[in-house]
């Protein structure tokens, strides 16, 4: 990775990671355990927490507030609004305390937009740019492409890479981008 001297720490945020990548911010009151990956040009905003196990990729965003925990996995260009917080436990008990290995991990795939208050239960994948609406209570896969909304979350249309929606023919009316469904996954590809 990089040395501290090129990732931005504020005075009263903390970063006790050594495997953090250039050009990454550390805001006031967040919190970056040691062992936590951290990609280049991460934004990780006021009162945001990263335990030693998670991995961000490059240029993700981290809003104020949101807490990422063992075993969650988010890749590039991820975008996670205020106060999304992520679980890896299905029956936590404060007298039992697991190992790494039995905590379940979550993946996020390049591009998601996960919005304010998403809540993402333990063991699920969340498809490339995917998008959950603010208050979003995520419990299962969502795929590729997918706009989901709602406790729990439901599919309520596609959305482009450039986050508007896709009409009825899976094409972008804002950018132009085409869509086809996906015939060996659930989800959407672009079009050849």
């Amino acid at each position: 990775m990089t040395s501290v001297t090129e990732v931005f720490v504020h005075l009263h945020g903390l970063c006790e990671s050594d495997e953090v990548g250039s050009g990454t911010r550390v805001w006031a009151f967040a919190h970056v355990l040691p062992g936590a990956v951290i990609g280049r040009d991460c934004n990780i905003c006021d009162g945001a927490f990263v335990e030693g196990r998670a991995v961000l990729g490059d240029r993700v965003t981290v809003k104020n507030g949101t807490l990422i925990f063992d075993g969650v996995t988010c890749e590039d260009e991820v975008f996670l609004g205020p106060n999304v917080l992520f679980t890896n436990d299905y029956r936590p008990r404060a007298a039992i305390k697991k190992a790494p290995d039995e905590l379940v991990p979550t993946i996020v795939r390049r591009g998601v937009t996960l919005g304010a208050g998403t809540v993402v239960v333990c063991g699920v994948q969340i498809g490339q740019f995917a998008f959950a609406g603010a208050g979003s209570v995520i419990t299962r896969d969502v795929p590729a492409y997918a706009f989901v909304a709602g406790n729990p979350a439901r599919q309520r249309g596609w959305v482009c890479e450039c986050g508007d929606r896709l009409d009825d023919w899976l094409s972008c009316v804002h950018c132009g981008r085409q869509y086809q469904h996906d015939p060996g996954e659930l989800g959407l590809v672009p079009a050849s």
